[in-house]
């Protein structure tokens, strides 16, 4: 029954509210994807020496958007844990600052923090690294909750404070699964920075969204190519360091 209500609600979902069974309304974006297509070829990679400190930039912002978001979900993830918050108002107060993080998507962010300290990185690593401790500070205290508990006993058996049985108890049977939460998300952040670009926090996106404005299409398509030679280098590290801390 559950089974059936789900594809009910994805047929409707897709038919009724945002047509994606709507034959002829696809039928008729067909030609003009075929133009633009067309016209994004062959890429030109004439300015591609132009390109390289905006993608260096998109680097940086994803590294330290994520080494902020790590830096903050640590603490707030203790907070947020049933099993080392110090009372349940806290507990309650740090998952609703989670969820308030995660609700605010990071390109919001990024207007809003363009506005407050001006164009360029800055801007983006402070929406990449608020927004990602919304997600990375909720694995994290989950992480924290699913510790086993039998480390955590012979901690207090031997009289260590909360705090020692946080860093000898628990931080050592979860620090892989941090470690792969943060890998993770440093992908996901160098993807999302290329997009951050668009509303002004620097990086290759603002390089991108200046040649779609001016209709050069044949930069767009050597630009996408560009980000797309970046993102799988960084995905075939980010599984070399998965490797390696496993």
């Amino acid at each position: 029954m559950v089974s059936l209500a789900t594809v009910l609600a994805i047929v409707i979902a897709c038919w009724y509210y945002v047509g994606l069974f709507d034959a002829e309304r696809l039928g008729e974006g067909i030609p003009s994807l075929a133009s633009l297509v067309g016209e994004m070829f062959p890429p030109n990679f004439s300015q591609a020496g132009s390109w390289v400190k905006p993608l260096l930039d998109t680097l940086a912002m994803s590294v330290a958007g994520t080494a902020v978001a790590v830096l903050l979900s640590l603490p707030l993830a203790v907070l947020a844990a049933r099993n080392t918050t110090p009372h349940p108002l806290v507990y309650q107060c740090a998952r609703g600052l989670l969820n308030g993080l995660r609700s605010i998507p990071e390109l919001i962010m990024g207007i809003v923090f363009v506005a407050a300290v001006g164009f360029g990185a800055l801007p983006g690593v402070l929406a990449l690294g608020l927004h990602s401790v919304g997600m990375v500070g909720k694995f994290f205290a989950e992480a924290i909750e699913h510790a086993d508990r039998a480390p955590v006993e012979a901690a207090r058996a031997a009289g260590c404070s909360p705090l020692q049985v946080i860093f000898h108890g628990i931080l050592p049977q979860v620090l892989p699964q941090m470690a792969d939460t943060a890998i993770y998300r440093w992908e996901y952040n160098f993807r999302a920075s290329t997009v951050m670009g668009m509303v002004g926090a620097g990086g290759i996106g603002f390089e991108l969204m200046g040649s779609l404005r001016i209709m050069q299409y044949t930069d767009v398509s050597a630009i996408l190519i560009v980000i797309l030679v970046m993102v799988s280098l960084v995905d075939a590290l980010s599984a070399f360091l998965r490797r390696t801390f496993k």
